[in-house]
């Protein structure tokens, strides 16, 4: 139940304002004739800016709040807010498209991933991605050194905070979440285009998880490395998922690496999974 819900259920006249609800006070001892009480539309908290009355809807009326459900509604005036902030980082100047075919990925794959690379001493031998969160904005670089160069992973600006990528447009479905950017792109470039990357398996979370769940999403298919510790980190993230409702399963291919399944072995997969 919603805070909008439960004031229709008690019969309480509101009127919205912003992130609020405005109703008449809900203090017996307040014979409040001009509105002057807010609501959090969100999480039902209540104050009276006239007799500073204080507490929780749903607490008042005795009900019991959906955990899950108000978490979901946080994220998404999250996801809300996160649209209206800046226009996120910029190109740099001196990049150039990638048009290659590194690790017999497509031209056209890495151009839908707007691959490139940039005449910056720090990057040279890299193919770099802009990394972009759920507004669209670029919140970082990532750029994979093709040559052995360390770090084999150079994330810019450092200590960027990753979101699982690319954001998946509002549909219902399932998506198959993986670990690197490559494994994600060496899927989608053999057509398993529902594929998600996580930047690490320790760059996961339940508010990720739920707001892929928002997005549509209401199953997950993880597939991380085939070794011991590829599988204990999928264990990990499947009893996240299970705690905020997303249906999942592991793919165990022994001795894997999703970054380099061939062609063939990826067809076989997605017919597995889909038919």
């Amino acid at each position: 139940m919603t805070v909008e819900e439960l004031l229709k259920q008690r019969d309480v006249y509101f009127i919205p304002k912003g992130a609020d609800f405005l109703v008449s006070c809900l203090n017996p001892e307040h014979p409040d004739k001009n509105p002057s009480m807010r609501i959090d539309q969100i999480t039902g908290i209540f104050q009276c800016f006239s007799c500073e009355y204080k507490g929780n809807l749903f607490t008042y009326f005795g009900e019991k709040a959906n955990q899950l459900q108000l978490r979901r509604e946080l994220l998404k005036k999250k996801i809300k807010d996160k649209r209206s902030e800046s226009i996120g980082l910029s190109f740099p100047k001196n990049m150039m498209p990638y048009t290659g075919n590194w690790r017999n990925i497509k031209p056209e794959t890495y151009k839908r991933f707007e691959a490139f690379h940039q005449a910056d001493p720090d990057y040279i031998g890299r193919i770099n991605f802009p990394i972009r969160d759920i507004s669209g904005r670029i919140v970082a670089f990532n750029g994979r050194h093709t040559t052995g160069g360390t770090p084999k992973y150079m994330i810019s600006p450092a200590g960027a905070k990753m979101p699982l990528f690319p954001i998946v447009e509002p549909i219902q479905g399932d998506v198959i979440l993986v670990e690197g950017i490559y494994d994600m792109i060496n899927l989608h470039d053999k057509g398993l285009t529902n594929a998600i990357c996580t930047f690490g398996t320790k760059n996961i979370n339940e508010d990720k998880l739920q707001m892929l769940s928002i997005q549509g999403v209401n199953s997950v298919h993880v597939f991380f490395d085939g070794d011991d510790a590829g599988q204990h980190a999928a264990e990990r993230v499947k009893e996240m998922c299970e705690r905020v409702g997303l249906h999942t399963s592991n793919i165990h291919l022994k001795q894997s690496d999703p970054g380099a399944l061939p062609e063939g072995s990826v067809h076989k997969l997605k017919s597995k999974l889909y038919g």
